[in-house]
């Protein structure tokens, strides 16, 4: 017989979060990720139904050196358009109205709920930022390291191999974010951001999987998201970063500084919007003591971005970010 304990929380998860004064207890969320790539993300209303359609030039017309009495042939640019579809992201949250209801803390705990789905959701959309793949996952989005995968592709000048060739691989990424580069997207003439729904109190017709009814309070959670990626020059992917090759001083493994060097000449300007570079807690961890080591100056310096403290070097934030996979496999 099916039970609700697998997926709505019951008298021990309230006793777990109830303080001994009887008042909602501020969770300690250990289960929390840190993606700062979501603070920086720009984000456009698609012009599409179902996601955006971006119109790229992918040739020039010719010039013509000419002489005199001599003509011109004229000639017109190419242009090809791609198609980036956006997914739904959805959750349900449902507490029985009598649990709830307990010592008076209805809306606290609700909202306790409330913020781990919000935080579950956070980290399935940043995981699929980087690792969506609509060839397996359809209903998905695609992710970044599907269009970054061959260094023999037309944008794998913008693939820096990092030199490892073991199975912990690492990637950093450069990721300059603009409307005219790479930015975030939604259904045309829809909201932008997470909608909450608060349903209220329903009655849930089969709660104990035999046609038993319950009083619940009912919250609904949706986005709709996707990725366009309008000009591959302004994303560049340092991967194969041998995590247990990586030491402190340089000596052995991926020098970390002399990559990120390389990979912020690739982008044509900089300028063209706002160059973060993404990697996970122990691949910053690594770039820091490198740095440290060195002999000259470090150019590591803190700033506000965003409202938030971001760790800088050569004028552009370091953010961490926990969906980057441990183990990623070898580029080729």
């Amino acid at each position: 017989m099916a039970t609700l304990t697998a997926t709505n929380p019951n008298l021990l998860d309230l006793a777990q979060a109830t303080d001994p004064d009887g008042k909602i207890a501020t969770v300690v969320e250990m289960l929390n990720e840190t993606n700062e790539v979501l603070a920086d993300m720009s984000w456009i209303e698609g012009n599409l139904p179902t996601g955006h359609r971006t119109v790229i030039r992918s040739g020039l017309p010719t010039a013509t050196w000419r002489k005199l009495y001599g003509g011109v042939q004229p000639d017109k640019s190419q242009r090809s358009q791609v198609t980036d579809s956006c997914g739904m992201l959805e959750a349900y949250n449902e507490v029985d109205k009598a649990l709830a209801d307990l010592n008076g803390n209805t809306n606290e705990f609700r909202l306790s709920e409330a913020q781990a789905t919000i935080e579950s959701m956070s980290q399935a959309l940043s995981d699929t930022l980087f690792y969506g793949d609509v060839s397996a996952n359809p209903e998905r989005f695609e992710g970044l390291s599907s269009r970054y995968a061959a260094t023999t592709a037309d944008n794998g000048e913008n693939i820096i191999l990092g030199g490892g060739s073991g199975a912990d691989n690492a990637s950093i990424w450069l990721i300059v974010w603009g409307p005219n580069t790479c930015h975030g997207i939604i259904p045309k003439g829809s909201k932008a951001g997470m909608q909450v729904n608060d349903k209220g109190q329903v009655t849930i017709e089969d709660a104990d999987g035999s046609n038993g009814r319950m009083e619940a309070y009912r919250m609904h959670f949706r986005m709709d998201a996707g990725l366009t990626l309008r000009d591959w020059r302004y994303v560049v992917r340092i991967p194969n970063i041998d995590r247990s090759a990586l030491t402190a001083d340089a000596s052995s493994g991926a020098n970390l500084p002399e990559l990120m060097f390389e990979a912020l000449e690739r982008p044509p300007n900089l300028g063209m919007g706002r160059p973060v570079f993404y990697m996970d807690r122990s691949v910053r961890t690594k770039f820091r003591q490198q740095l440290a080591n060195e002999t000259k100056q470090s150019t590591l310096d803190y700033q506000n971005v965003g409202g938030h403290r971001a760790v800088m070097w050569n004028e552009v934030p370091i953010r961490r970010c926990d969906s980057l996979a441990p183990d990623e496999a070898l580029v080729s």
